[in-house]
Formats: structure tokens, sequence, C-alpha cells
């Protein structure tokens, strides 16, 4: 982990920028922490994201904590309106905004996601071996992009040669999901240690509970219809989004949620943005609608 320095003048600072991270960025993942000393939600998430950071290091993954208040060029640079604000940069470039994660296994879940991508795998927590880690990045490829059948088809030849990989019965357990088998997935997590904090097997998790939302098709209908004839009333829309994730219609509901925070962000103390955040960690940060709506949620809280 670095720290920026505190150089004198703007020059210096990107500068200094220039050297701790976008020359570091051309070989490695860095990821940048806008923080503050007098900001109490940095002070939470700077030790999740450090360790984080840590645990990843043997994969190129480099932490870099710039201080808004010292470094107020760079954080101009990046539009910082808020913090904590968090970025991924790759090869000089941002290529993710993790600003929405707070716990472990969210920024667990990004950086999964995130390295095959770019083209930096290997030297996972679990040991994978060169070829499970090829394997994994093209079934999670296939989820991401909706094809949940031929992600369900690598996972389950993956589970012949690796019955008791957690990612691979966590990816699986996604899938089965995604598909309808909740039966089937409930049974691969449940012979999963409780404690896991494997990213694959905490989305399975949080897509299972939302399962306890859904409603038969009348009741959807008299929802839909309950927000059709007071659009305001944000207890309805939130109840019908809950209902729409519950079905399977992830993409609708980050819709009415993401409606509901335009109208009044405050409502019930942010709880669509709650729900929205669950949604997200359950249908997995790289699908491709999801991060449309991250893009939707970051743009509607920060301008």
């Amino acid at each position: 982990m670095a720290t920026l320095t505190t150089p004198e003048g703007e020059r210096a600072a990107l500068e200094a920028f220039q050297r701790d991270v976008i020359e570091p960025s051309m070989s490695s993942l860095v990821i940048l922490d806008f923080f503050a000393e007098w900001c109490g939600p940095c002070k939470q998430v700077g030790p999740v994201l450090e360790k984080v950071a840590a645990d990843y290091a043997d994969r190129g993954v480099k932490l870099v904590k710039i201080d808004v208040d010292k470094n107020q060029a760079v954080a101009a640079q990046f539009r910082v309106q808020s913090i904590p604000q968090i970025y991924a940069i790759y090869q000089g470039q941002p290529v993710a905004d993790l600003t929405q994660a707070r716990t472990e296994p969210q920024f667990r879940q990004f950086l999964d996601e995130i390295l095959p991508k770019i083209g930096m795998e290997g030297g996972g927590e679990s040991g994978e071996d060169d070829a499970l880690a090829e394997h994994l990045s093209q079934a999670r490829q296939f989820q991401a992009e909706g094809e949940h059948i031929e992600a369900l088809k690598l996972y389950q030849a993956l589970i012949q040669a690796h019955p008791q990989d957690e990612a691979v019965l966590g990816g699986a357990a996604v899938s089965l999901i995604a598909l309808g088998d909740t039966a089937q997935a409930e049974g691969l997590i449940a012979a999963i240690p409780e404690d896991s904090q494997t990213a694959e097997v905490v989305q399975a998790r949080k897509a299972l509970a939302l399962g306890d939302n859904a409603v038969d098709s009348a009741e959807l209908g008299t929802l839909a219809e309950a927000v059709e004839a007071q659009p305001d009333d944000h207890d309805a829309r939130i109840a019908y989004a809950d209902a729409l994730a519950g079905a399977g219609r992830g993409e609708e509901a980050a819709d009415h949620y993401l409606e509901s925070i335009r109208r009044d962000r405050e409502h019930d103390e942010g709880a669509a943005r709650k729900k929205l955040l669950e949604l997200f960690e359950a249908s997995g940060l790289g699908t491709s609608w999801v991060m449309a709506a991250r893009r939707k949620l970051s743009s509607l809280l920060f301008s």
C-alpha cells in the first residue's frame, strides 16, 4: 500500500500521481482510495480495503490512498465530489468504480471479476492452478453475458475435478438460481462452510435471499398498478421492485430502485439504495445491466 505524498504545487502533485499511480498501473491494477482524515465512512472502509488489497497483492493489485485535502489537484482531476471514492486503474485508465463496495466480500467480488478481464489471473487465495483459473474466468464471462446454461455446463465439469472448490460450487449455484433450480443450488451451498467469504458463494446466498420476495403473478400485477397509480409512493415502488427481483427480473427491479432514489434518495433511510446494492451483489457486479445501473446510481448520488 502507498499513500500519495504531499508535494508543493499542482505540477508536483500530478508528477507524484504519474510516478505512484500511472506508471505502476502499466503492469498492476492500482486501486485509488480517495479519503480524508475527518471522514467517518473512510475510516470504516479503509481497513477493509487495505486487507483485501494485501490479500490480492500477489495477483498484481496495489492500493494507493489519496488524501483529498492534501492532493486537491488530483481529486479535481477525478471530479471527486464525495468520499470515500474508490477507483480501479489499469494501464493509465479507470476500469471500474468500486465506490459502492463497503464489505470484504464486495471488494473481493469486484476484483475477482476485474482481474480476468484485464488478463491478470492466477495466484488467488484458493491456490487455483492456471487451468482452473482459466475455466473459472470463462464461466464468469458466460454469467456476465447472461449465458447461464453454458456457464453451468462448465461449472458441472469443474465440479468433477474440483468437488470442494468454493468458487466452483458457488458459481454453479449462481447459474442454477438464474435458471430457476433453487433446490439444487441450496444443496451446493449447504456443503460450503457458513463463514465462507468466497465471492461466488456470497453472491449465491444473496441471490437465494432475493427469492424470498417472490410473489404470484396476480400480486405482481397489483403491485405494478399501485406504482402506476401513485408514482411518488416510494414504499409501493420499492415493494414492486422487491417482487421483480424475487421473480428474477433484476434489471427491471433496478430501474424502479433507481427511480425511487431519483425522486427521494433519503426515503426510509435510503432503503432503495441499500436494496439496489444487494441486488447488484446477487446479480454479479460484472453483469452488463448491473454495470449500467451502477453508473446511473453514481450519477444520481454525485450529481
